[in-house]
């Protein structure tokens, strides 16, 4: 185990002695100072291999002195010691837990062994590079955002002067996806029967998971939407379903929250999803659960994926890339082409912006073919007026 006595720091203002010793590998360097709350004599010993790394240490230690910081702390023990500041304004229910995760999983492992002040934004790149290899866009990014805030924090104490996560290279890392039409269609299964197909497979494990399968698919709706719905969002007499919520597990157990974009959005009722509505909301008051798994729990799209074997199982439908956040994409290609108006789709698939939406737009010029037939419609009906009062236009 390390000795503490060569992690102890210099409180603020205090006079430092600095005196080196030379050694067969290099040099033993140390600090000391008289403790203002013991007034003993205390210090810190470092042993390094060049002259130059003496003067870096005794630059470190005259910096604290100044500032209260120690520039010589890992990310790992950094992030340890500050606990969880850089997490202030993130939803502590989801955002919070993911990019935790990401700190926890992949950063740490990576860069937590190095000090905060060699990191450089090199390392941070080929950290990022070593992750495309692994990992998806969506876990890059929640893995980025952690590094980003924890180096704020340092920024903040005096322990590095810029955050080197900021000046990376910068990446699509999937936005390109859905800001351009149709990128989105092709995560979409093609048809009804293909869907149901799916679903019969999912069946054969458990009902709950072919109802799952339906319910995320024709509602466009998310997985953890699908686990939030109740009997009483159903509305038969308009034939609407309202997503309302989420459910997902999270710390300490299952969490509860508005939907993504955090106001309730209504679905139409397709024909095909009608029956099992009917057999789902069967003798149940309006605040039961719309759907249980096997046992009685929670559905997440984790749990279907786990029972059902989906990715073996999509494998062989002949859909391998086919995930369950697919079936959501499914949904919403379909009302793309049944041409439904871009700003109601939205309004289905909750987005906050119209430019995912458009990302399931069919990505060619049948929308503009059908604007002018409409258009030539309407001319043709429209009835012919003479303006009586016209004048000549004035001659520029």
């Amino acid at each position: 185990m390390a000795d503490p006595r060569n992690r102890r720091m210099p409180p603020v203002g205090v006079k430092l002695t600095t005196d080196v010793e030379r050694r067969v590998d290099g040099f033993r360097a140390r600090v000391r100072w008289t403790d203002p709350a013991t007034h003993k004599r205390v210090g810190r010993v470092s042993h390094v291999r060049t002259a130059e790394e003496v003067e870096e240490f005794f630059g470190q230690m005259r910096a604290a002195t100044e500032t209260g910081n120690d520039t010589t702390v890992t990310l790992a023990d950094y992030a340890a010691s500050i606990g969880d500041r850089w997490q202030r304004g993130l939803d502590a229910t989801s955002t919070a837990e993911l990019y935790d995760t990401g700190l926890r999983l992949r950063v740490l492992p990576a860069l937590g062994h190095i000090r905060v002040a060699k990191i450089s934004a090199g390392m941070i790149d080929r950290t990022i590079d070593a992750w495309e290899a692994e990992h998806s866009a969506s876990t890059i990014k929640n893995s980025i955002a952690p590094l980003v805030r924890v180096l704020d924090e340092a920024v903040r104490d005096d322990i590095i002067s810029i955050n080197p996560a900021k000046h990376r290279a910068r990446r699509n890392l999937g936005k390109h996806v859905t800001h351009t039409t149709g990128a989105l269609r092709q995560y979409a299964l093609p048809d009804l029967p293909t869907l149901q197909k799916l679903a019969t497979a999912c069946g054969n494990v458990h009902q709950s998971y072919s109802d799952h399968v339906m319910l995320a698919a024709l509602l466009a709706a998310r997985g953890s939407e699908v686990a939030g719905l109740r009997a009483g969002d159903v509305d038969w007499d308009n034939r609407i379903v309202w997503i309302r919520r989420q459910h997902y597990p999270g710390k300490g157990g299952l969490v509860i929250k508005q939907t993504k974009g955090r106001r309730d959005r209504p679905v139409p009722m397709l024909d095909a999803l009608e029956p099992i509505l009917e057999r789902l909301t069967d003798g149940k008051e309006p605040d039961d659960p719309l759907l249980r798994g096997p046992r009685g729990g929670v559905l997440t799209t984790a749990t279907v994926r786990d029972a059902t074997h989906w990715d073996d199982l999509v494998k062989e439908l002949g859909f391998d890339n086919l995930t369950r956040h697919g079936l959501r994409h499914t949904g919403a290609t379909w009302m793309a082409d049944a041409g439904i108006a871009l700003h109601v789709l939205q309004e289905i698939l909750g987005h906050q912006s119209i430019e995912t939406t458009k990302g399931y737009l069919h990505p060619d010029h049948r929308h503009l073919a059908e604007a002018a037939r409409q258009t030539n419609q309407f001319l043709s009906k429209a009835p012919t007026r003479r303006d009586t009062t016209r004048r000549d236009a004035p001659r520029l």
